[in-house]
């Protein structure tokens, strides 16, 4: 059971959602490697780049992201992601943990459209997962 009962990361989640403010992005991290507890680690409003930088190989970590799209000329989406990274230096016994500890998060960090396994930070390119909110959204105009 992974411990998600940190009071900052409640914060830190409706800052994110809030449209007052300019940070788009937090994350999570264990508290050490033998504990389940997840802490609030960093926070941003740089966006997926500053996120992506922020990760470390040797972790595992969930994220979670607001990403502000434009749909035509006219209108511009937001929609939040939830990210669920494990670096390749990341421990195996970690590694094993980390389905049953995702379920755990899902119900601190509750609204999302998709949800990105990321192994490498290639997998957080902004492009594709514009791609992806467009095609989970359902209207699109573009044929995508």
């Amino acid at each position: 059971m992974a411990d998600v009962s940190d009071p900052m990361i409640n914060e830190a989640y409706l800052d994110v959602r809030s449209d007052k403010s300019d940070t788009n992005w937090l994350l999570l991290d264990y508290e050490s490697d033998r504990s389940d507890k997840l802490v609030l680690t960093n926070t941003g409003s740089g966006g997926l780049a500053e996120l992506r930088d922020a990760l470390s190989d040797s972790k595992a970590s969930y994220g979670y992201a607001r990403v502000t799209y434009s749909n035509d000329k006219e209108s511009q989406r937001e929609k939040f992601i939830l990210v669920v990274w494990i670096g390749s230096g990341c421990k195996v016994m970690r590694k094993g943990k980390i389905s049953v500890h995702t379920a755990y998060v899902k119900e601190v960090l509750r609204v999302y459209s998709i949800e990105v396994a990321a192994r490498e930070r290639d997998d957080l390119k902004a492009d594709p997962i514009i791609v992806r909110l467009r095609k989970a959204g359902g209207a699109s105009y573009d044929g995508v």
